[in-house]
C-alpha cells in the first residue's frame, strides 16, 4: 500500500493506494464525523460489479447508504443527469454533513464531484476510482464538471474530495481498452514532469501492460505524486496546474467531434499529445529525437496517433470553445525536452492546422 500525500492546508487529503484497502476505508468514515446518511453515486458498469460491496461496507462504518446508479458513458455527464441525483438527494434528507461517495471512472467521479460541490453549496466527498484513468488523472486535483453541448467540462467547480481510495484489484475488471486509456494520461506526467518516469514506462513495457503489481502501483503512485505536486502549489489552475493539459486541447477537440463515443478520453488525449509534440518540432522547441520518442511510447501502449471523423476545420474551430482560451488565445502546453513544458499562446493558426492535419486519418 502507499498513500500521497496532496498538500492543500485546510483542504489536504490523502490517497490511498492498494490491494484490499477495505479496512482503511472504514477506518476513515468511522473517524470523519459524517451524518448517518449518505450517498453513494456509480453506473450501470461499476454498480452492478462493485456497488453491493462497498454499500455493505460503509454501512459497516456506520452510514445508511442509498446507491445511485446512472447510465454508464460520457453522456451521462450533464445537468440533466446531476438534477436528477440532487432530487435523490433532497428525498433522502441529505443534509451538509451528508458525504457523497463516488463509486466509478471519471465521468462519476467528475458528476459526484459536481453534485457535492454544489448541493447546500458543498457537502463531503469521497473518491473511490475504479477505472485507471480516473486513478491517474479525474479522482486526484478537485476539478469536477459536467458537460455542456458546446462543450466539455464547461461547467464545473474547484472541489476537493476528503479522500481518495484506489483499490488495485478493480483492475482486474477492466477491459483492455480501459487499460490503454489510463496509460495515456500516465504517459502524460513523464512528458510533462520526469523524464525518469518516461524512461521507466519505456523500458518496463511488459510489465505495465501485464499489470504486474510492483509496477502498476509505483506507476499510479508516481502519477499521483506528480500530480499532488502540481496541485498543491496551484490548486486553481492559475499557472502551473496548467501543463496537466498537455495533449489536452487537440484531444478535447476529437471528442467533441466524434460526439464522445468513437474514442474516450485517454485516447483523445494521447492523439492530441502527438498533436502538440508537432507543435513543438514545428516551433523548434524540440527535435526530431524527441518527438519520435513520444510517438512510439503512446504506440506501444496500444494508443491511436491518429483520429477518424474529425476535420481540421472542425478541430480548429472547437479549440475556441475550450477552458483554456482566454480573450479568443488558446493557451498550448507544448515540449521543450521530454520531462518540461512550457504554455505559450502564440501559436500561428498555420502551425496549428498544419498539426491537425497531421493527427487526422
Amino acid at each position: 500500500m502507499r498513500k500521497v500525500r496532496v498538500d492543500l492546508g485546510e483542504k489536504s487529503y490523502d490517497i490511498v493506494i492498494g490491494y484490499g484497502i477495505e479496512q482503511e476505508i472504514k477506518d476513515f468514515v468511522t473517524s470523519a464525523g459524517y451524518s448517518s446518511k449518505a450517498l453513494l453515486i456509480t453506473d450501470t458498469h461499476v454498480g452492478p460489479l462493485y456497488g453491493k460491496k462497498v454499500q455493505e461496507l460503509l454501512s459497516e462504518a456506520g452510514l445508511t447508504v442509498t446507491m445511485v446508479q446512472i447510465p454508464a458513458g460520457e453522456s451521462s455527464k450533464n445537468l440533466t443527469v446531476a438534477n436528477e441525483v440532487f432530487t435523490r438527494a433532497i428525498e433522502l434528507g441529505l443534509d451538509r454533513k451528508s458525504p457523497i461517495f463516488a463509486l466509478g471512472g471519471g465521468v462519476v467521479g467528475d458528476l459526484a464531484g459536481f453534485v457535492a460541490a454544489t448541493y447546500m453549496r458543498g457537502v463531503p466527498f469521497v473518491q473511490l476510482p475504479t477505472s485507471l484513468l480516473a486513478q491517474v488523472d479525474s479522482s486526484v486535483g478537485g476539478k469536477v464538471a459536467v458537460n455542456h453541448e458546446l462543450g466539455k467540462n464547461l461547467i464545473g467547480a474547484f472541489y476537493q474530495p476528503q479522500a481518495v481510495f484506489m483499490e488495485l484489484n478493480c483492475m482486474k475488471t477492466l477491459p483492455l481498452r480501459e487499460i490503454y486509456t489510463g496509460l495515456g494520461e500516465i504517459i502524460k506526467y513523464g512528458i510533462i514532469y520526469d523524464a525518469d518516469f518516461f524512461a521507466f514506462l519505456e523500458e518496463n513495457k511488459e510489465q505495465v501492460l501485464s499489470l504486474e503489481p510492483e509496477a502498476l502501483v509505483h506507476m499510479i503512485a508516481r502519477s499521483c505524486e506528480i500530480k499532488a505536486a502540481v496541485v498543491s502549489e496551484d490548486e486553481k489552475e492559475a499557472g502551473l496546474r496548467r501543463i496537466l493539459n498537455f495533449g489536452h486541447t487537440i484531444g478535447h477537440a476529437i471528442e467533441k467531434e466524434t460526439e464522445y463515443v468513437r474514442y474516450n478520453h485517454g485516447e483523445a488525449v494521447a492523439t492530441g499529445m502527438i498533436g502538440a509534440a508537432h507543435i513543438s518540432r514545428q516551433l523548434g522547441l524540440i527535435d526530431d529525437k524527441a518527438f519520435e520518442r513520444v510517438k512510439k511510447l503512446v504506440a506501444a501502449y496500444k494508443l491511436p496517433l491518429q483520429a477518424g471523423g474529425v476535420t481540421v476545420d472542425g478541430m480548429y474551430g472547437d479549440i475556441f470553445h475550450d477552458k483554456k482560451t482566454v480573450g479568443g488565445k488558446v493557451t498550448w502546453v507544448l515540449m521543450e525536452k521530454i520531462g518540461q513544458v512550457i504554455c505559450r499562446n502564440d501559436v500561428p493558426a498555420d502551425v496549428v492546422k498544419q498539426a491537425m492535419a497531421a493527427v487526422s486519418a
